[in-house]
Parts: structure tokens; sequence; C-alpha cells
């Protein structure tokens, strides 16, 4: 006889302590649509992600062979007392692993298999052609890449003038630019003087012969260099490989993993649509198979909603090629498209690439895949699946997720939009406040419940929400003309944004709002600054955190250099650095834990053995600043830290800035990989109002409400507007229609996206925009600025 838990229909969990989780139990509900609130930090991920779907995870990799365990990312075992009741899970983040310029939303989707499929099996292929095979068809294969651009459809290459800006410098004055700084660059004009060139002449005074084969030769001679020798230096000849600056900066593009050297090779690189391919990345052979009379290249490039268009009229047609083999391979491909644009991203192209989707539109790709799969019994955990989605496309994503549940699934989603949290089966809130002071579940349970918990952030903005307070909207002091602007999908577009004011631009995904915006420069007229604040990471390694960032870590390194202990001990404030070596601890180089390479196992992560996570070395940690050392400080939260160190003029204002935008249960400390893309855009914004004043400046934001509560957004909003009163002017793209309820002017583009947005439909104050007949944006707009009950 099975066990009652085979039979329960909640998922029990007991005793989680993720994060700052205070040793939660809680209860959800199986086959229902489950969402969590809570404000920005307040455990409420860590309760979905780090300990549900991590233990899932956990338990699912128990029976994979450690052999192929070690392959696979692994999230760790989640700290949790037990999970009863849990089936498996599947994870839709919007955190993107690491895609190359290969990877595009056929790829992701798998539409361009089924597409691939329908070029070889009901192709039209030229007169005594070979049938190809589907494999023939993609430019990630040998079997169909064009030779000319391994199937990139770009060619880059670089010429004199990109390489030498300046040719009346010589060789050893840096006439060659786009060589490598330091000995790299020294070593390669030491090889050409090696070779006997002539490294002190100037560059234009060289044969042309020997300028273009310094450039652009193919050629590795390998040479004995006899070095100058310096006063205080003693070198030996050496051998030196000679390596042309085409061939370097080619090189460097495309093997490089710093940005910084990539983005510094690709300013003296061109690109160019290949001339084999004419930049449809296929063979000759592929290219000359058409559908509908047209290449699957071409065909790729539409937009997914005139890509149904095309396979719809050709599967109607009397004479359609490939008959009924064409009629079910289109059949299939039409319904899986329908799954993509029922989530609005209708305007994408199966051949755009993956690392020019935003998080929102990746995840929702992925939800789409999900949904044409066809599991039962998984538990799906969404990360704000809504997040860049207008108001518009919001109800298609509730009928996406009621569909995944109705299929015999469990929906769990983080979610902070009002109108996916007044559809959820369950609620679950956890607060009340973010960092150490949130981690408990206030409320689980149908959300009529949370009606009656008055310590919760969520309840008020979903039941006691009244009329936004009214308030005069600005004179603007002046206006900023853009365009005419033709890109994407913009055809000539001239718009006017007013300067001293706080301008909202929205309209539906793709409408062509970020490219618009994507158009300011501090060289227009009436700009004299710009700050464009966006939610891109503010690190990229755990060495870089908030103190840094901020400027804190250098004013608390200096007060602790400045102790009598410190200068007793000729400390300097770079001993208090983990980044340098001297009082960082020598064992993790200042990381704080060691790597543990394990046998046919991940490689796991532990705190260091010697400092025991501290990063310092226990000399530096002797030296303390009223009661602390060093690490200890790092360890404080923002809050705390306002109160430690509240007579240190140069950390108020930095610690003041984060408490004013809500990030004040934050540590000074805390890695920037932890943070989420709304606290890295909040940092910033931190970052920026702690400066002195400099002049007028633009402010622009790409939704930075994506990734907030709605109290988080007040606090958000209280800032930008300060901003505006301070006599600067900020310009947010925006589909909180809230926020745009509370701004100075509208500029609303559409009325769809990709080909059938590009334009502006309205613009004006909040009020005229609201009770305008165009766009779809106006009736989401009225509503808001009437109040919700």
């Amino acid at each position: 006889m099975s066990g009652p838990a085979q039979h329960d229909p909640y998922i029990r969990v007991r005793g989680a302590r993720e994060h700052n989780l205070r040793s939660v139990d809680v209860d959800l509900p199986r086959d229902a649509l489950v969402v969590f609130t809570g404000v920005s930090g307040s455990g409420k991920s860590s309760l979905a992600f780090g300990t549900v779907y991590a233990e899932a995870q956990r338990r699912y990799f128990e029976s994979v062979a450690p052999y192929a365990r070690r392959l696979i990312h692994q999230v760790g075992a989640p700290r949790v007392g037990e999970i009863t009741g849990l089936p498996p899970a599947v994870s839709l983040e919007q955190r993107r692993s690491s895609p190359g310029s290969r990877s595009s939303v056929g790829t992701v989707t798998t539409l361009s298999n089924s597409l691939r499929m329908l070029f070889s099996r009901a192709g039209v292929y030229p007169p005594g052609a070979e049938r190809l095979d589907s494999d023939a068809f993609s430019p990630n294969t040998a079997a169909g890449a064009c030779p000319g651009c391994q199937g990139m459809g770009r060619v880059h290459d670089t010429s004199e003038e990109l390489l030498v800006p300046d040719p009346g410098l010589s060789v050893r004055e840096g006439a060659i630019a786009a060589w490598p700084g330091a000995w790299q660059g020294k070593n390669l004009r030491d090889i050409l003087d090696a070779l006997g060139y002539d490294v002190d002449r100037p560059w234009r005074e060289l044969a042309p012969a020997d300028r273009e084969w310094i450039l652009f030769t193919d050629e590795q001679p390998v040479v004995t260099v006899h070095p100058v020798r310096e006063a205080d230096r003693i070198q030996r000849p050496y051998q030196g490989t000679y390596m042309s600056a085409r061939r370097y900066v080619l090189h460097t593009f495309a093997d490089s993993k710093s940005p910084a050297l990539r983005a510094k090779a690709e300013r003296f690189l061109t690109s160019a649509p290949c001339r084999v391919c004419g930049g449809g990345r296929l063979r000759p052979e592929a290219l000359a198979v058409t559908f509908a009379g047209r290449t699957i290249a071409e065909l790729a490039a539409l937009p997914l909603t005139e890509l149904a268009g095309v396979l719809a009229r050709e599967a109607g047609g009397d004479g359609a090629a490939g008959g009924e083999t064409a009629r079910v391979l289109t059949a299939g491909l039409r319904e899986r498209i329908a799954t993509v644009t029922e989530l609005g991203l209708g305007y994408l192209s199966l051949d755009r690439a993956t690392p020019t989707l935003s998080g929102g539109e990746l995840q929702r790709l992925r939800l789409a895949t999900q949904l044409r799969a066809g599991l039962f019994g998984v538990v799906y955990v969404l990360d704000e699946p809504s997040a860049g989605l207008h108001p518009a496309d919001t109800e298609a994503l509730l009928v996406v997720l009621d569909r995944l549940k109705a299929a015999g699934n469990s929906v769990f989603v983080v979610e902070h939009h009002l109108d996916v949290v007044r559809h959820a089966d369950w609620l679950v809130d956890v607060g009340p406040h973010a960092g150490v002071h949130g981690g408990r579940v206030l409320h689980s349970g149908p959300p009529e419940g949370l009606r009656e918990v008055a310590g919760s952030a969520t309840r008020r903005f979903l039941f006691d929400r009244g009329a936004p307070p009214a308030r005069a909207v600005r004179e603007p002091s002046g206006w900023l003309r853009v365009g005419p602007v033709t890109r994407h999908n913009l055809r000539a577009l001239e718009a006017e944004l007013p300067l001293g004011a706080l301008t909202a631009v929205t309209g539906v995904s793709g409408s062509g709002k970020s490219t618009l915006v994507g158009e300011l420069s501090a060289d227009m007229p009436g700009v004299r600054r710009l700050v464009t604040v966006d939610q891109r990471p503010i690190g990229r390694t755990p060495r870089s955190n908030l103190a840094t960032y901020t400027g804190l870590f250098d004013v608390v390194r200096k007060l602790f250099a400045g102790t009598e202990e410190a200068r007793a001990r000729g400390y300097r404030a770079g001993r208090f650095s983990f980044n340098v070596a001297g009082g960082r601890c020598g064992t993790c180089q200042g990381e704080g834990f060691v790597s543990v390479e394990l046998l046919f196992l991940p490689s796991t992560y532990t705190p260091c053995p010697d400092c025991g996570g501290a990063r310092y070395e226990p000399e530096t940690l002797e030296v303390r600043y009223r009661g602390r050392n060093v690490a200890e400080v790092l360890d404080l939260t923002v809050e705390a830290a306002a109160e430690f160190l509240a007579d240190v003029p140069a950390a108020v204002r930095s610690l003041g800035a984060l408490l004013d935008v809500g990030l004040g249960y934050l540590r000074l400390g805390q890695p920037a990989t932890e943070l989420s893309g709304g606290e890295a855009q909040r940092v910033k914004l931190a970052a920026e109002l702690q400066r002195p004043r400099r002049g007028h400046t633009l402010y622009v934001l790409d939704e930075p409400t994506t990734g907030l509560h709605p109290a988080d957004v007040e606090v958000l909003m209280r800032q930008l507007h300060g901003l505006v009163e301070a006599g600067h002017s900020v310009v947010v793209v925006e589909h909180d229609m809230d926020v745009v309820a509370g701004a100075d002017w509208v500029v609303d583009l559409g009325p769809g996206g990709g080909d059938e947005g590009g334009r502006i439909v309205a613009a004006g104050t909040p009020a005229e925009v609201a009770a305008s007949s165009a766009g779809r944006t106006a009736p989401y707009l009225a509503a808001a600025l009437r109040g919700r009950g």
C-alpha cells in the first residue's frame, strides 16, 4: 500500500534557512498557480528558487551518475530541514547563460529545426539539384555554414587608416594604435626592429610594401631579439614571434575572454555583409532552395507574425510545393509560432541574436517552448514572467500560465505585477521588509486572505489602492528634438522630449521604445551630461561589491589606515584591500573561499581554511576601528553602517544615498554577483545621487521598475522626481502605468510591435494620452489615473 505522502496535495517545506529565510515552514498546493510576493530582498526568490527548485534539482541529480553530474551546472543543496511532496521542477529564470552570437530566437525555441526540415523535405530545388539534409540549412554546422564567413553572415576586416590613425608617428612612437600596450607592444616593436624594419622613421615615409607587410602579413617569423639594455634591468636575448596588426586585432576580437580587450579590438574593425552569401550565412546550394518563393534566410528574417502569414497563405494555396509533407510541416510550425506570438513576441524574427534580447523576452521564449513540450506533473518556477510586458500583453500571459496549470502542472511564480498576483490561486507573501528585516512568511493561502495581514507591504497595493495624489504637471524648461531616426523598426521618426521634466516612453513590446531612447546622446543641444542607469551588473566577479562600486571601500580603508595601531605597524590603506597582495589572505587571494576539485563531481567552494571567509591575513584583522576589524565592517548592512559611521562625512553621503533608494538591507561587502538587476540599477542611481551636482543632466532609465515591488517603485520614483526638482531631466521607458500616470509627459509608440510599430501614436501629458483613442496604452493609463479599488 502506498504511503500517504504520495496523495498529499501539498508541497510541505520545513525549516527553510536559505539566505535570509528564518527557518520558514510553509505548505504550497500542487496543481495550482502559486504567486510569491514581497519587497525586493525579502526572501521570496530564496524560497521559490533557492529552496524549492534547488531541492528538486538536487534530488534529480541524485539519480544521475557521478561522472555525468560534473558536466552539469548544479545549484547546490539548499539549507532546509525537509521538503515532502515535491515533484520534478523546471526553472525558467531571466538570468541568461553566456549565449554566443550564433544563439538566436530560432535556436532557443527550436523553431529553426522545424523550418530547416520544411526546406529539406518540401523546398523547391533547382532542376537537377540533389535534395539536401536539414543540417545543410543550418549556419551552425559544417554542412551548411558559408565558407566565406563561417556562417556568421558578416565578415570583419580592417584597414591601414584604422590601424594607423596618425601616420606622422613612427612605429616606436606608437603609430600602430591597434597594437597592445606595455610589454607586449614593445615586444612587437623590438621584433620588427630585429627583422630590419625602420621603427624610428615616420609611418608615412615607409615604403608601401613594408607598410603592407607590417600590418597585413599572415607570416609569423621567429627571430632572436636583443632588447635595449636598461640601467636597472638585465634583459637577455629571446626568441620572438611576429604577429601582424591585422592578425592581432582579429585574434583578440575572436578569442579574447576580456570584454575590454574585445571592445578595443572592435574599434579597429569594419563589419560588412559576407560577399559569398550576401549575409545569408549559408552555402550557395542551400540558398538556391526556396519555399513560398523565399530562401530560408529570408523567412528567418521575417517577424514571426509575418512568417506565420506566409506559411498560412502557402498552406492554403492549391499548388503548394511538397504536397502532404509541406501541409503537415507548415501546420506544426504555425502552431509553435502561435505560442510565441501569444506571449507578445510576434515582432521577433528567428534570426534575432539571443544576446540582444531582454531577460523577460528570453524567459517568455523558454516558456513558449515548455508549453509545447506537453510535460505533466511538473513544478514550473518562473521569475517575474511579466517583466517587459505591456499591460495589453499581460492578459495573454495569464492565459498561458493557466494552460500550463490545466495540463496537470504546478506553476510557481515570483511576481510583482498586481494583475498576475490577483489571478493567483494561492499567494505566499514574504517580508515584512528586506534583508535581515524579512525572511518570514506573512501569508500563505488564497489572495483574499492577505487583506487581514496588517504587516504586509503587498496588502496596501492589492486592496487599498486609491487614486494617485493629484500633482501639477511641470512646465518644460526647453525641448529636446530627436531624429529623424531610421533604425530597426523606426522610419525617419522625429520626437520632442521636454527638458526639466519626467518623460515616460510607452508602447507594447517591440514598438521601438528602447531604440528611440538609445538615440539620446550628450552631443544633443540642451544636454550637458547624459547618464544611462541600466540594470546590468555593477561587476562580474565577487571582488566587485557595493563598497567598491560606491567608493565607500576607499573611505573604510583610510579610516583603518588612520588608526594608531595601523600607523604603529606602518600599514597604509592598501593593506586593508582584499584586491591587492599585502593584507589579504594568501591562501584564497582575498576571495574568502577556495575551490575544491572532486573526482567525478562538480567543483565545490568552501570557506578558506586559513581566513575562514574573512579574506584577510590575521595580522590585518588585528587592527580595529571602534571595536571592529575591516572584515566585520564590510559585513555590516548599509543601515547598520550608517549608524556606525554617522560622524564620518565621507561615508554619510554614500550611505544616505543607498538608504534613500531603499537598499539599507544590503551588506557593504555584498558581492556584485549576488545583486538582482533592480538592485544593481538602484546602486548605480545611488552612486549618481551622491555626486556633487555638475549642471543639467539627462538621466535615461530603461524599464527601471523591472523586478521591483510596488513599495520599492514608490521609493525609486521619489528619487527620480527629486532629480527633476533639482533641475535635471529624466526619461524612462516604462510599462508600469502607475509610474506613467505620475510623469509630466508621455510619448506612446506603436500601435503594435515590429513592423506594426515604430510610430508615435500619442504624445502629451498623461491625461491627454489617456484620452487618446490611438494606441493600446490609453485605456490602461486612464484606469491608472482613476485609481483602482
